[in-house]
């Protein structure tokens, strides 16, 4: 019975509590109700201008104008604060200093807004300027991708991949020119992706085209082969529309390709090499080293360069560079035998005038000496 009695006064407190709390709520009056809305579109349009100027790269263009107006964004935010907090009590039924909402927190709504407003005014202009330097940086991206794939055999084997790539590019364009701006930037965006999955395909053929022209196929068949297939599915993939399974098959197909350049380079570098370094062992056999020093020392120094890509394995530098050394090593041997051809016939020259005064001082002895008789 005891318990019962405690249970039912506990639950009249409580209900006491509840009914003052209910009427200590405060009620806005509708001058104040309007000072809120505006406080809450305040907060909504500087977010949404924050967060577009931040969407098209303002910080980055404008630094400095970009800090000074998150200073006055925090400034705003501290001041907004305390509105806001009155809000949320008022929402949560727990704002309780008086019955009736004061009238200076109208002034306090009204102070909120409008540095928040302001602060939007500045997000807003920071996103006006940062629109033409952001689309002009996204149309920079794009043209220097597709001048790559002008300059490559790509564009005149697949011509239509680049129209269809250029008609996605130029309805990012329209797009900005309506001020559609985020719809333009993902346009941007998707032009962009299109043009480098071309230059991919552009990349694979320069790759295959290197291999044919220097004869690396014979070093690495196998993969050779492999590439041609997996870059023919590629092609496959693309016309059916599966984008994401052609830059796989492309990008394998790539490696490939690579692979075999790798390959085809080592292999070339080593045989350029050996043929270098006997041209040069004939060289200085044949003493041009001291013939024609100056060739020689010039040879020498394109060898050891290569010997030096080579032991760092660039192997493509080092083919090439061993190839000019084994050039100059015989540019030099043949200076040498045209040096030591002149020296004969200037010997040979000597050795005839030698002969010739000779044989004068002989007639002219034989007319002395009959003469004397």
């Amino acid at each position: 019975m005891k318990k019962y009695i405690i249970s039912v006064f506990l639950t009249l407190v409580i209900f006491s509590l509840v009914s003052v709390s209910c009427k200590s709520t405060p009620k806005a009056s509708p001058e104040q109700e309007t000072a809120i809305e505006e406080l809450k579109a305040a907060n909504s349009r500087v977010d949404k201008a924050r967060k577009s100027a931040i969407d098209f790269e303002a910080p980055s263009y404008f630094p400095s104008e970009w800090e000074d107006a998150e200073a006055q964004y925090a400034d705003a935010r501290r001041l907004s604060v305390q509105s806001t907090l009155i809000v949320s009590q008022i929402a949560a039924g727990t704002y309780t200093d008086d019955k009736i909402m004061p009238d200076s927190s109208i002034d306090e709504f009204k102070e909120s807004a409008a540095a928040l407003d302001k602060v939007a005014d500045r997000y807003e202009e920071l996103f006006d300027m940062a629109i033409p330097l952001y689309a002009q940086a996204r149309e920079d991206e794009i043209l220097a991708v597709r001048e790559e794939l002008i300059s490559s055999q790509f564009s005149t084997l697949f011509p239509k991949y680049l129209e269809n790539a250029d008609k996605i590019a130029l309805t990012a364009q329209e797009q900005y020119e309506a001020k559609d701006y985020y719809t333009a930037r993902e346009t941007a965006v998707e032009a962009l992706a299109e043009y480098e999955t071309l230059r991919l395909g552009a990349k694979i053929l320069s790759a295959r085209q290197e291999i044919a022209d220097r004869g690396f196929a014979e070093y690495d068949p196998e993969n050779f082969e492999k590439a041609d297939e997996i870059s023919q599915a590629a092609v496959v993939l693309y016309d059916s529309g599966d984008k994401k399974g052609a830059i796989e098959s492309a990008e394998e197909a790539l490696l490939r390709y690579n692979i075999v350049l790798t390959n085809g380079w080592t292999a070339y570098a080593a045989e350029r090499r050996a043929s270098a370094i006997s041209e040069r062992e004939n060289a200085i056999a044949n003493k041009v080293n001291i013939a024609v020093r100056e060739s020689f020392r010039e040879a020498d120094t394109t060898f050891n360069n290569a010997e030096e890509s080579y032991k760092n394995e660039m192997y493509s530098v080092a083919g090439i560079q061993y190839v000019e050394a084994e050039a100059l090593f015989v540019i030099a041997g043949q200076q040498t035998e045209e040096k030591r051809q002149l020296a004969m016939e200037t010997i040979r020259q000597a050795e005839e005038k030698i002969e010739e005064s000779t044989e004068t001082a002989t007639e002219a002895e034989k007319i002395i000496e009959g003469g004397s008789k």
